[in-house]
């Protein structure tokens, strides 16, 4: 069944804050993954990891462009707040990254987006936008 999914950057702005998210497509140095989303077996583990230790998380689209088109890679929003005090958040943290900030699994990234920055895109949520965006590409 289809399924609309959201921007992470639209996310933000519902939320109102940053917000975090995996995405799986490249690792940490920009090599190219040898895994397409569906089969990414760092993907399942975070998954399972997010749903046994009841965090909500939903698939999202990386930040939305105008000048170009991408299907769905994989990317995971997390509904947890940015907050190095938060210990949901250094739960997560401590999950994904060892004590330096490297990455746990190779071939994935873990994200925020700042309010901020995704603030930019404000205008996408005009009633419309993405109906009169897809007839002029």
């Amino acid at each position: 069944m289809p399924q609309m999914i959201d921007h992470i950057d639209a996310i933000a702005r519902k939320k109102q804050r940053d917000a975090l998210f995996v995405t799986f497509t490249d690792d940490p140095s920009g090599e190219p993954s040898p895994y397409d989303w569906e089969s990414h077996p760092g993907r399942a583990v975070i998954i399972e990891w997010l749903d046994t230790h009841g965090y909500a998380w939903q698939p999202c689209g990386e930040v939305a462009d105008e000048r170009m088109m991408v299907s769905y890679r994989g990317s995971i929003y997390i509904d947890v707040p940015y907050d190095l005090a938060d210990p949901r958040y250094r739960a997560l943290e401590a999950f994904l990254e060892h004590p330096d900030g490297s990455l746990r699994m190779p071939h994935m990234r873990f994200l925020v987006i700042g309010l901020d920055y995704a603030n930019r895109n404000a205008h996408h949520d005009e009633p419309g936008f993405w109906d009169r965006w897809a007839e002029r590409f």
